[in-house]
């Protein structure tokens, strides 16, 4: 089996069949997933979302496309998510300068500020985005990275900007960017990154993995990218979606069942 850290599920695109993906994901593969809010009302129905299903948890903040909406109100929403056990992370957060227009960069990079400075406070880890803004996105996490770590949602950093990530105490989440015919630097990333390290994910309804490119895309896809990915570590597939579900447990402290019941107390695992 294999886990998707980084889905969209609350996303418009699946309001015709959500409970149906929802109720299928260990029939099609998947383990667990983290659906990501980005805003407002995609964080709330994040959390509504976990609540309903024991293998989808929950990651809640504010995208840098809406950097400019954070205040007050919503950072205290922020700190009443994260007291429910099923959310695991404050995501997706980080910064965009892609289209370099609104919101501008300085209110890009003191939201993303704002929510580490969160994380840290309220002991989670981060789940980051950053296009054309590798440079700022790394200051940024080296002078305020949370104990817990941070993961880099759908990498595709240079070769230099990989080097220079293993330094600091992040998982590197690969999407089906990975699996695209002209993907060959975001390959060659992987290829320097250790195997427990490396987190799966589709960031779905987007970057739907070969042979789906072009189609929405659903967590069971994450399953395309982990075989790519198993194909650049060399290592056998299965091997290697246990590798990553481990990865991923361990990262999120996410409790797998049996280990839940040993422990005793009520079960929030998959």
């Amino acid at each position: 089996m294999i886990v998707d850290v980084h889905a969209h599920l609350t996303d418009e695109q699946f309001d015709a069949d959500r409970s149906e993906i929802a109720e299928g994901l260990k029939q099609n593969g998947v383990k667990w997933i983290i659906t990501n809010g980005y805003d407002r009302k995609s964080c709330f129905l994040a959390v509504i979302l976990a609540g309903w299903y024991k293998n989808i948890y929950a990651a809640v903040g504010m995208h840098p496309e809406s950097a400019g909406d954070y205040d007050a109100v919503f950072e205290d929403n922020l700190k009443e998510y994260c007291a429910n056990e099923k959310v695991l992370a404050i995501g997706e957060i980080g910064l965009d300068y892609h289209y370099d227009t609104n919101p501008p960069r300085k209110t890009q990079r003191e939201t993303f500020v704002k929510q580490l400075i969160l994380a840290e406070k309220l002991d989670k880890p981060v789940i980051v985005h950053s296009r054309d803004a590798a440079q700022d996105t790394f200051d940024i996490l080296r002078d305020n990275m949370p104990s817990r770590g941070a993961v880099l949602h759908s990498f595709s950093q240079s070769e230099e900007m990989t080097k220079r990530y293993l330094e600091l105490n992040v998982m590197f989440s690969f999407s089906g960017v990975v699996t695209f015919k002209n993907a060959s630097n975001v390959k060659l990333s992987a290829g320097l990154i250790p195997p427990e390290r490396i987190l799966t994910e589709t960031d779905c309804p987007y970057m739907a993995p070969e042979p789906f490119r072009g189609k929405r895309c659903c967590p069971a896809y994450a399953a395309n990218t982990a075989a790519v990915l198993s194909e650049i570590k060399g290592i056998d597939y299965a091997e290697f979606c246990e590798l990553t579900v481990a990865n991923a447990e361990r990262f999120f402290k996410v409790i797998p069942k049996e280990e839940k019941k040993k422990k005793g107390g009520r079960f929030w695992g998959v």
